[in-house]
């Protein structure tokens, strides 16, 4: 008997244990189960703010100007009853499906009350002004659209045409130019107190260019330079008028790349002139056509310079090593020019540089520089050309020449030694191509 409550009690002991235990786990069950749907709302809430962040920036970037809601600020400043309304508590709802109204109603109430000065008018005359037309009151008009046909599409181009494929070789030439034609004149009376004398003179100039580069490697540049003036002066009795500026010079240069800016080149230059050379009240004549005829020859490196605003352009040439021939056609200038005995040519071998640049000071001033030195490391020829465009217009400029010459194997000065000069200054039409 005692056996069998024991066995009871521990069967009943047993089933309580097994209930609290099943009753724990449903707590633990139920648990989670809160935890998954709090976490499943706070991501509906937050999904909800960034919807509502996402739609109150599109809308801070929106164009309101179609909003007939907003007029009433715009317009002349007017006094409506609805401000007034609200605020006294006549309309004590207000409209409470429309918050933009109730928000432009409060703007107003405060202008009205802060600044009475600026209402221009009221809602009661507007009414009793009426509207400016009655004919648009009606129904609105209503378009009647009828369904028709598909009309199928057309190709514009049959698509089985053969194409035609036209390939065109590139042009690597380029050609251009400037010119001038300038005058300058000199009036100096007879009883002027410092002397003087009158004169005039006129100046042209052609410069012409070729220049071809295949923007690889290879590149052959071209410029033939024509410049010739005269003058005249009242005490020179023999000559009516002589030559002040004579050049005839050629300059060409075939080049192949080495590296960036940097060419091998071979550069041709000759030069001479297209008339007698001649001072006042002298019959001797000092230079001419082929006397002298300068030809150089120079191998060397050639440094294309450009800067990245395209202000200041041109070449540097260094010839290491050059062949310079001289011919001076008449046989009297020859010891002029440093031909010795009954010859008309002279040979020699040297080094030259020549730097010819271009600086676009601005719009209106432009310089142009060729500095070109030739020596043979007995002798040193050196010269240094400057032109100075003013551009008064299109086609009127005014142009300042400055030109420094040294030459040791020339006639010796007592004032200016080896050093030559020249200068002027002239006003007239020039045109670029």
């Amino acid at each position: 008997m005692k056996i069998r409550y024991a066995v009871l009690i521990v069967a009943l002991l047993l089933g309580v244990e097994h209930i609290s235990a099943q009753r724990g786990h449903n707590r633990h069950k139920l648990a989670d189960t809160v935890n998954v749907v709090k976490a499943y709302m706070d991501s509906l809430r937050l999904c909800r703010q960034r919807l509502d962040s996402a739609a109150a920036r599109a809308g801070a970037g929106a164009d309101h100007s179609d909003d007939g809601r907003f007029y009433r600020l715009f317009v002349p400043l007017t006094f409506y009853h609805s401000a007034a309304d609200k605020a006294l508590g006549a309309d004590s709802c207000g409209s409470a499906d429309d918050p933009m109204a109730d928000a432009v109603d409060d703007a107003l109430l405060r202008v009205y009350l802060g600044r009475p000065d600026l209402v221009r008018n009221t809602e009661t005359a507007l009414r009793q002004a009426g509207t400016l037309r009655n004919d648009i009151l009606g129904e609105p008009m209503k378009q009647d659209l009828d369904l028709v046909e598909r009309v199928e599409t057309v190709p514009d181009v049959d698509a089985l045409a053969p194409a035609v494929v036209m390939v065109k070789k590139p042009n690597f030439w380029t050609f251009g130019g400037d010119s001038y034609v300038q005058l300058l004149q000199n009036y100096v009376s007879d009883n002027w107190y410092k002397g003087g004398e009158s004169n005039y003179s006129m100046v042209g100039n052609l410069t012409l260019t070729a220049n071809y580069n295949n923007k690889s490697r290879v590149k052959f540049e071209n410029k033939l330079e024509m410049k010739l003036g005269f003058q005249t002066s009242r005490d020179d009795t023999l000559h009516k008028f002589k030559t002040n500026n004579d050049l005839l010079r050629y300059t060409g240069k075939l080049g192949l790349q080495a590296k960036n800016n940097w060419y091998y080149t071979i550069q041709l230059l000759a030069y001479t002139q297209f008339t007698k050379g001649l001072k006042s009240n002298d019959k001797k004549v000092y230079s001419d056509f082929m006397s002298p005829f300068n030809l150089n020859v120079g191998l060397g490196m050639d440094y294309a310079v450009s800067t990245k605003n395209k202000r200041l352009t041109g070449s540097v040439n260094l010839s290491a090593l050059a062949f310079n021939f001289l011919f001076v056609g008449r046989k009297n200038l020859g010891g002029d020019y440093g031909v010795v005995g009954d010859h008309h040519t002279k040979e020699d071998f040297g080094s030259q540089v020549t730097v010819d640049l271009t600086w676009t000071i601005t719009d209106q001033i432009k310089w142009k520089s060729r500095f070109y030195a030739y020596t043979t490391y007995e002798r040193l020829q050196m010269e240094w050309e400057n032109t100075i465009t003013l551009n008064i217009s299109k086609y009127i400029s005014t142009n300042i020449f400055l030109y420094p010459r040294f030459d040791d194997g020339g006639n010796y000065d007592e004032n200016l030694g080896y050093w030559q000069f020249k200068e002027y200054c002239s006003l007239g039409f020039s045109y670029d191509f």
